[in-house]
């Protein structure tokens, strides 16, 4: 069991996440939002983050700026998970310091087969 941070300003999005990698028995933390997100990484260092990118205020590609930035978050596994599909999106995603990058609309499935191969690459 991991302990997975997801962030995303779509509370549809961010329940379906929630409940799909609870099931393969992970502990969610859920938040809305950017600097939620980087507050919840200092506050209880989670074993893999999920970020949405576009979030009011702090977006998912500050929020992994500042998560690199923190010595003590700098090797933590995070998906960028998003609408942003351009080549030049997934580039920036993949420059900001995302380990994967996930378009949506997505398969729940999908997205649990590469939490699980991601957490699998940093045990």
């Amino acid at each position: 069991m991991a302990r997975i941070l997801v962030a995303d300003d779509d509370v549809d999005i961010r329940e379906l996440v929630e409940f799909k990698l609870s099931t393969l028995g992970h502990e969610i933390t859920a938040v809305a939002d950017g600097q939620a997100a980087i507050d919840a990484c200092r506050g209880d260092r989670p074993d893999l983050a999920v970020l949405d990118v576009m979030m009011p205020g702090v977006s998912g590609l500050d929020a992994i700026r500042a998560i690199r930035a923190d010595p003590a978050l700098a090797d933590l596994p995070v998906i960028l998970l998003t609408a942003r599909a351009q080549e030049t999106d997934v580039e920036n995603g993949f420059d900001s310091g995302a380990d994967d990058y996930i378009t949506k609309p997505f398969s729940p499935r999908e997205l649990a087969s590469r939490v699980e191969a991601l957490l699998a690459r940093v045990v």
